[in-house]
């Protein structure tokens, strides 16, 4: 009986002493999360949030390069892809919650931004976007519409080629019978006074903010103040944060010692085109165009 008392002391002192060496790693592990997170507030509070702006479009008008240099401010995160949830049924079909999950985790007070270009063309994107928060802010980035579907082209013609597919060439789909083929889907895309107006029938004029493409391009700095006013943000991206990469050919970013530029497949030599058609194609989205300008109040230096 003695011995069965003495090693059942034994075996609870063992315990005890196992139960404040688990107290005492805890307690360091607290430790650290606290110092690693000085103001105490809970890492609980970092969620990811649907996206208070989305850029919308266009396809190939620099969507890409608007992303990467509105996340140069401390209060934007950006989710890095492409989501394509609101154009594309199997991933609306999805949910919302699915949506949430592709979205960067932001601290309170962040904005999330999200772009998927095909979103200004997409018949059932404004609706759906509407019916998720119809007060999401939109950023609509323009250029040339003539330029942008020579680009659009080149973009599809460099992936046919990697893929060893057959392609024709850009004049061919372009032309039909010496007039343009208003069937040609990239040229459908740059008629931006149709798209734009199914946007308009939900959102108003005010809640979307049209970025200059080419002006983007040949000097960041003004287009990005304008979008952090039009985002409420405060100023906080500089103009030192842009330089001119001489061998690239466009601007890279420069914050806090680093600097990125856009991928290789940005600035990309466009597909040929004969002058003959590009000066068909540019007559022929002239009142188009005028017409996109009437409806946002702005006007663009486009051929």
């Amino acid at each position: 009986m003695f011995w069965t008392l003495f090693l059942a002391l034994i075996l609870l002192l063992l315990l005890q002493a196992q139960l404040l060496v688990c107290l005492h790693e805890l307690r360091v592990s607290l430790t650290s999360v606290t110092s690693a997170n000085p103001s105490g507030t809970s890492n609980a509070s970092a969620l990811q949030h649907l996206p208070g702006a989305i850029i919308i479009g266009v396809r190939k008008g620099g969507t890409r390069a608007l992303l990467e240099m509105l996340n140069l401010h401390p209060d934007v995160e950006v989710a890095k892809n492409e989501i394509h949830y609101f154009n594309l049924d199997e991933n609306f079909q999805k949910g919302l919650d699915w949506y949430r999950a592709q979205m960067p985790i932001t601290l309170p007070g962040q904005l999330t931004v999200e772009k998927t270009p095909g979103y200004f063309t997409a018949p059932l994107a404004p609706k759906r976007i509407w019916a998720t928060n119809p007060a999401v802010k939109l950023l609509l980035i323009v250029r040339d519409p003539a330029e942008r579907l020579v680009s659009d082209y080149t973009q599809v013609l460099h992936n046919r080629i990697q893929q060893n597919k057959p392609y024709q060439p850009l004049e061919e789909l372009l032309l039909s019978q010496e007039h343009i083929n208003p069937k040609y889907k990239a040229l459908q895309r740059s008629f931006y006074y149709q798209h734009l107006a199914r946007w308009l029938e939900l959102f108003p004029r005010e809640q979307m903010h049209i970025v200059d493409g080419e002006a983007l391009i040949q000097n960041p700095f003004p287009e990005l103040q304008k979008a952090e006013k039009f985002l409420e943000l405060t100023p906080q991206i500089k103009p030192d944060n842009f330089y001119f990469n001489v061998t690239k050919g466009f601007y890279c970013l420069l914050s806090a010692g680093h600097d990125k530029c856009l991928d290789e497949s940005k600035g990309r030599p466009h597909a040929p085109l004969s002058s003959e058609a590009f000066q068909k194609l540019c007559r022929y989205l002239r009142v188009p165009n005028q017409i996109f300008f009437r409806m946002v109040g702005q006007r663009f230096d486009w051929c």
